[in-house]
């Protein structure tokens, strides 16, 4: 009977589809009942399970880890042929290694086997860290007066006044690039200034480009005081003067790709000297008087920032996702929301727009309530939310306060406040937009967002592209690409560059500083300016220097107080994969490290896996003879069998970047010989290239579809938070077409993997006729 049924299936795809399909559907799934490949799958029984598995799942004390990888079928009879069984290798060449090599590739190696043996699904998830900073801000930043755009002007707006109290004989007005004076004895130079008694304000906002701690100082003998991020207190206090030259200190939390309001007041009354430096440490950097850059003369409105700690989130695949909950993170959101509800009943009347003696405040309090937990759910509440979160919390018993307090923290704790994604299988516009908001600002929908849904124009991928475009003019969207490249580039590991000092003098905090500054604006200027080519990433012939770093690398520049572009020699530089900052992140404090260098060309720039070294082995300078080349100290290293399995892939990438030294200048000599940076490197397919050096290396990976698809994978799980493989199987050439087709515009890629996920669920059953 079984014969019968399956005889009349195979005469059905034979009528509908032919027998090339038939005998590929044959070969690939088995239907005639063949093995695909018996011999080798017999040759796997007898010589490989023992330290395998079955499955391939690995065996404890012999090899743990399970099958997989990225290798060709080609590489892995070669590699078989020469070194399997470790026992034993000459039990299995020739034919034997190819057919088992055909069996380990099908069943465990090929794209095709790995998502067989590890299906990817999309996951519920939670808000990550950074999600759920963004979102407490953007939800209160809700009911506060919207802010204007943020234009190209920079600086501060000042007003001097001829007196000591602010505003009384106003002489003069300006934009002020930076604050950093020195009037000694006298009076600033401005005219209508006439004695040493005399005050300034300054007016406008702070932008902030990463999320993290801040240190904010100021130098001044004088009399001062500072808003920042807060408009009814001052962050720092000293309007009693001390004339002497004192620092005041604040720590703020700020969140990347945002504006903060600022205000800085200042006076002298006939001090015998008068200066005033406002200044600042960021993330990463220096204490320095706050760039121009990062200064603006439009004024925002506060924005709330979390401050409780969260235990880190996971990121053992290579991004962070809200897979992991904890008693420590469930403590973190209690208190958040704790903190939150603290700031909202502080600030009730201005969030609700009411007044303390008007008679309908309650009425108004609730229904800023319901807007609160409706814009935090990103979905219309239902007649019983509403009445769970809002109404039923306004009691006799119960202020209007306390009332407000625990509504916050009610929705603050809620599961559709801490998830995403709860309503995936009935996804609507809501849905969408909230995946929109998430995927390009890490934060809910804004009012456009949300008009949109209400209107049901979120359910095409042309109305999804739009928004999508339009979204990508916000600063939130800037601040999470910059993220990503970051991760891209491993910049966030990069927490000590210092070298030794007497091998590179003049290597400085400061120079460090520079460097990260001149890489995040090559970063930002590649991405947002002109055609945002991917290929510019690695290709491009010029760096973005001061004065300070142009002196230290032997360039020459006009720059004043600011960065400016600088082309270099294109045989010698090419973007990113030359660009100082990373050179000297990846090498030693006293020399370079092709290693370390290599693996991250391997896995960042080629797009290669490579599994982790079975025995960890420590470079120690001291172990070889000092006329050794640094190249020479790492082939000898590396020498072994078990060790080329993954060096004879990174030592190649590695020894490429070998012209410059651990702090990124070009050389031609290393110990008075001449530099071989040549190599052949092996690719993913078997091919042979040579490399003569890194612009090689460079034009290699933007020209290999390898590459382009690994840069393009990585983009999408840190845009989406999840596996690009859930949302189908011909999702990354579908995104790898479009990307070619529009000249590797990585604007347009952001576009793309934003809707593409935006409507998972949604397209196919809304628009069945509308083509990918």
């Amino acid at each position: 009977m079984h014969r019968i049924i399956f005889r009349m299936f195979v005469r059905r795809i034979y009528y509908f589809v032919g027998l090339p399909f038939l005998l590929l559907l044959a070969s690939e799934r088995g239907l005639f009942g063949a093995d695909p490949q018996p011999k080798g799958r017999e040759i796997y029984k007898q010589l490989c399970v023992k330290c395998h598995g079955k499955d391939g799942q690995g065996v404890k004390g012999k090899y743990d880890d399970a099958l997989f990888g990225d290798w060709s079928r080609e590489k892995l009879t070669r590699y078989i042929d020469k070194n399997m069984p470790e026992d034993a290798p000459d039990k299995c060449d020739g034919p034997d290694a190819d057919a088992v090599a055909r069996y380990i590739y099908d069943a465990f190696y090929s794209p095709q086997a790995r998502a067989r043996n590890h299906p990817a699904r999309i996951e519920l998830v939670r808000l990550t860290n950074r999600q759920y900073v963004n979102t407490v801000a953007d939800l209160l930043k809700h009911f506060s007066d919207s802010d204007g755009p943020i234009n190209s002007e920079r600086g501060l707006r000042a007003i001097y006044c001829n007196s000591q109290n602010l505003w009384e004989k106003k002489v003069f007005e300006r934009i002020d690039r930076q604050i950093n004076f020195d009037f000694g004895a006298g009076r600033p130079e401005v005219e209508g200034i006439v004695s040493n008694v005399f005050s300034m304000q300054w007016r406008g906002s702070l932008l902030a480009e990463e999320s993290g701690e801040y240190e904010i100082i100021l130098k001044t003998p004088n009399g001062v005081r500072l808003w920042l991020n807060d408009e009814d207190e001052p962050v720092i206090d000293a309007w009693v003067a001390s004339a002497e030259v004192n620092e005041h200190k604040t720590n703020i939390r700020l969140i990347g790709g945002r504006a903060y309001p600022l205000r800085l007041d200042y006076f002298n009354f006939k001090q015998k000297i008068a200066s005033i430096a406002l200044l600042w440490k960021p993330p990463h950097g220096i204490q320095q008087p706050i760039p121009t850059r990062n200064l603006s003369p439009i004024r925002v409105t506060p924005t709330f920032v979390v401050t409780t700690p969260f235990p880190p989130d996971d990121s053992s695949v290579g991004y962070e996702r809200g897979v992991s909950i904890s008693k420590a993170w469930d403590e973190a959101t209690t208190e958040a929301a704790i903190e939150t509800a603290n700031y909202v009943v502080k600030n009730l009347d201005r969030l609700s727009r009411s007044k303390s003696v008007e008679t309908n405040r309650a009425t108004k309090i609730q229904s800023f309530c319901a807007e609160f937990v409706a814009t935090a759910f990103r979905r219309p509440l239902t007649v019983e939310q509403k009445n769970v979160f809002v109404s039923s919390q306004f009691t006799k018993k119960r202020n209007v306060e306390e009332a407000m307090k625990r509504v916050v923290l009610l929705t603050l704790k809620s599961p559709r406040f801490l998830y995403l994604g709860l309503d995936n299988s009935k996804p609507n516009d809501y849905e969408v937009a909230a995946r929109l908001s998430f995927n390009l600002w890490d934060s809910l929908p804004n009012a456009d967002l949300w008009k949109c849904a209400v209107r049901g124009e979120l359910h095409t991928r042309e109305q999804a592209n739009e928004q999508a475009k339009r979204m990508l003019s916000d600063p939130r969207a800037r601040a999470k690409m910059q993220y990503f490249l970051h991760q891209w580039l491993q910049m966030n590991r990069a927490e000590d560059l210092s070298k030794d000092a007497k091998s590179f003098p003049g290597f400085t905090p400061e120079i460090i500083s520079d460097l990260r500054t001149s890489l995040d604006i090559f970063l930002e200027d590649t991405v947002w300016n002109g055609a945002s080519d991917y290929r510019k990433l690695l290709l491009a012939d010029y760096l973005f220097l001061n004065n300070r770093l142009a002196e230290f690398y032997g360039m020459n520049t006009n720059a004043a107080d600011d960065f400016v572009k600088v082309n270099v020699d294109d045989k010698q530089r090419s973007g990113v994969v030359t660009h100082p900052y990373l050179l000297a992140a990846f090498s030693y404090q006293k020399s370079t490290s092709p290693i370390h260098r290599g693996v991250f060309l391997t896995r960042n720039i080629v797009g290669r896996a490579l599994k982790p070294p079975p025995m960890a082995q420590v470079f120690k300078d001291a172990d070889f003879a000092p006329n050794l080349t640094m190249r020479e100290k790492v082939s000898e290293l590396t020498r072994s069998q078990s060790c080329q399995t993954c060096h004879s892939v990174i030592n190649p990438l590695g020894f490429s970047l070998e012209n410059f030294d651990a702090v990124g200048r070009f050389r031609k000599e290393e110990n008075a010989r001449p530099i071989d940076a040549a190599s052949d490197y092996v690719t993913d397919d078997g091919k042979t290239v040579r490399f003569s050096g890194a612009r090689d290396v460079a034009e290699f990976a933007v020209s290999s579809e390898h590459a382009q698809n690994a840069f393009i994978e990585q983009l999408f799980n840190q845009i989406v938070k999840q596996p690009m493989a859930a949302y189908g199987a011909d999702v990354i050439s579908r995104l790898r077409q479009s990307f070619v087709a529009s000249g590797f515009n990585m604007q347009k890629l952001l576009v793309d993997i934003a809707s593409i996920s935006a409507l998972q669920g949604i397209e196919k059953q809304t628009d069945p006729k509308k083509k990918s």
